[in-house]
């Protein structure tokens, strides 16, 4: 008889191989997810396997377009799901689903295959930094962004911010999973676009955040690109 693992006993697993490798900036997961998809808790409990890594940055995305099957996701949005399009287009991919991940900017896969995810994250670990990233808070409320570049980069980046909830329990009472309770990670509350940079010069910035929930900032290829460069302030 073959005993199945659970996704979080497989994630225990295979992601501790992902220590090991040569060390870089922290690897960005996105999770384009619903609440109305019946096929979603197994990649949001993963997530949550690589929420509290230093070396991860896992992200939650919320779509609005299962919204119909009977069950309203409140931390869907168009934003999260125009950006799963822009991945979709810039891999000439006609097709969005949920559960997707997507692995700084570039691999795409089903977000259950724990594996698969492992072997990515170790990937992109090992290969070099062309840019280095900083964020700091401060108490006053300002987040302190420098950034420089190390190696070949495009000729224009963007740096976007991206706000989250770190944790949230919803009781789904209607929809595919009616009756579940699930317990979401680092669900994305608004990511926007602050600049361009090009790298010539290092880059410095200075703008104002509120509230409490933690801020990442990240330096992308466009908003569909690579993601060059990734950090946190908690």
């Amino acid at each position: 008889m073959i005993k199945r693992l659970s996704v979080a006993a497989i994630a225990t697993m295979t992601f501790a191989s992902a220590g090991s490798a040569v060390a870089g900036g922290p690897v960005v997961v996105e999770l384009f997810t619903s609440q109305g998809c019946s096929s979603c808790p197994p990649a949001d409990a993963l997530l949550g396997e690589l929420a509290d890594r230093e070396d991860v940055i896992a992200l939650s995305l919320h779509v609005d377009y299962w919204d119909y099957l009977g069950w309203e996701d409140q931390f869907g949005s168009k934003a999260n799901a125009d950006r799963q399009r822009g991945y979709a287009h810039a891999s000439n991919s006609t097709m969005i689903y949920t559960p997707q991940m997507v692995i700084a900017g570039t691999d795409e896969l089903v977000g259950t295959k724990a594996m698969k995810l492992a072997q990515l994250i170790d990937r992109h670990k090992a290969k070099p930094d062309n840019v280095t990233l900083t964020v700091t808070r401060t108490d006053a409320g300002k987040l302190l962004i420098a950034a420089k570049r190390l190696g070949d980069v495009p000729g224009k980046m963007l740096v976007q911010i991206v706000r989250y909830v770190p944790e949230q329990l919803v009781e789904i009472r209607s929809g595919e999973n009616a009756g579940m309770d699930v317990t979401y990670h680092n669900i994305v509350e608004s990511l926007e676009p602050i600049g361009d940079w090009t790298g010539d010069a290092d880059l410095n910035i200075q703008t104002e955040v509120s509230g409490d929930n933690p801020v990442v900032v990240l330096i992308q290829d466009g908003s569909s690109g690579p993601i060059l460069a990734a950090a946190r302030a908690d």
